[in-house]
């Protein structure tokens, strides 16, 4: 039996056939009253086969985890690949189901990796390590802005001993005093638990040799290199280490015509997560290694700082690739250049 579902949080429509029988159907399905789940329930019952195509979306893990447990197959299609498939301008729920069912039908399902439920767990902790980080971010910055309302600038210093014990010191508005206090409460808070997934991450770290590997360039740290690990998934899903930056959205995106190239921003279609790493880990590296930081000047002067913290990160993207597919740590003898990262015999003396 093949099902075409297209999911959404709170139904499904699916279109159905089965293959030996001929027969067809269409239906909807809803989440909320396990109409849902008692439908595939009794097709396992009913001892068939079933074979599910549905467009990668979020908040269906519970629907995969479902049909995991009946041991239903489950295709992930591409959005956008599907989206092009469509030919008429006609965008409905049951026309999209049968979209679907017609690219499984005639082997044109364009299918994508799933990450095993191990993976997607551990990318929640980096996830929610990110997000506690960002708003600790937020409420320095403000306490930063309180400072600096009475005629202090002490930038990382507010928050050594002595700069927030002065702080505490300064003789603030009732309001904007209560602000102060309940701000560095959050503070104390989120820092302990922020150094505790810190430390989960590290925990994890280790115990894959892949991501002690990656971790011998210079500037990736574990955080880098444990989401590397694991967006990728495995360096076999790509034959060229260009694939890499567009797999992660930090190629131009580009609109050619007529023989006149057109290239804008950064098409961004990847994990927002792992691209935002790749640009501080590679400013990272510019900071402690000579040959980044004369890459990174090189390309500021030509363009703009900020297209060489992109530029700079989609090389490293790419490094760290050649270095996990080749088992190798890092040399300094492979850099830079179009064959940065490949393993071979170069020339002059041995």
């Amino acid at each position: 039996m093949l099902i075409g579902v297209d999911y959404h949080p709170s139904f499904q429509a699916i279109a159905f056939l089965i293959e030996e029988t001929g027969e067809c159907g269409e239906q909807e399905l809803n989440h909320s009253d396990g109409q849902a789940e008692r439908f595939y329930r009794d097709l396992q019952q009913r001892g068939i086969s079933v074979r599910v195509g549905m467009e990668a979306t979020g908040y269906s893990r519970w629907f995969e985890r479902l049909l995991a447990e009946l041991g239903f197959e489950v295709w992930m299609g591409d959005p956008a690949e599907i989206k092009a498939k469509r030919v008429k301008k006609q965008k409905t729920d049951r026309n999209d189901a049968r979209l679907l069912l017609r690219l499984m039908r005639e082997n044109n399902f364009p299918q994508i990796w799933v990450p095993s439920l191990e993976n997607r767990d551990l990318r929640q902790l980096l996830w929610h390590r990110h997000r506690l980080v960002q708003m600790r971010t937020r409420i320095m910055n403000q306490l930063q802005a309180l400072a600096m309302n009475e005629g202090y600038r002490w930038k990382k210093k507010l928050f050594s001993e002595q700069g927030r014990a002065q702080l505490e010191k300064l003789v603030l508005a009732p309001w904007a005093s209560r602000r102060r206090q309940e701000l560095l409460e959050l503070l104390d808070r989120m820092n302990p638990t922020i150094e505790e997934l810190t430390a989960a991450v590290e925990r994890e770290a280790r115990k894959r040799p892949e991501v002690l590997r990656l971790m011998t360039h210079p500037g990736v740290g574990p955080l880098t290199a444990l989401a590397y690990v694991l967006i990728i998934g495995t360096p076999t899903r790509f034959q060229r280490g260009k694939q890499i930056g567009t797999y992660v959205g930090m190629i131009p995106s580009e609109d050619s015509s007529a023989r006149k190239q057109r290239l804008g921003h950064i098409s961004k279609q990847g994990n927002s997560l792992l691209r935002f790493l790749l640009v501080e880990a590679a400013q990272a590296a510019a900071r402690i290694h000579p040959d980044w930081r004369r890459r990174y000047m090189h390309l500021a002067m030509r363009r703009h700082k900020s297209i060489a913290k992109v530029a700079m990160g989609r090389r490293l993207a790419v490094r760290l690739y050649w270095m996990w597919r080749n088992g190798c740590g890092y040399s300094q003898s492979l850099e830079f250049g179009p064959y940065a990262g490949q393993l071979g015999t170069g020339h002059g003396v041995k």
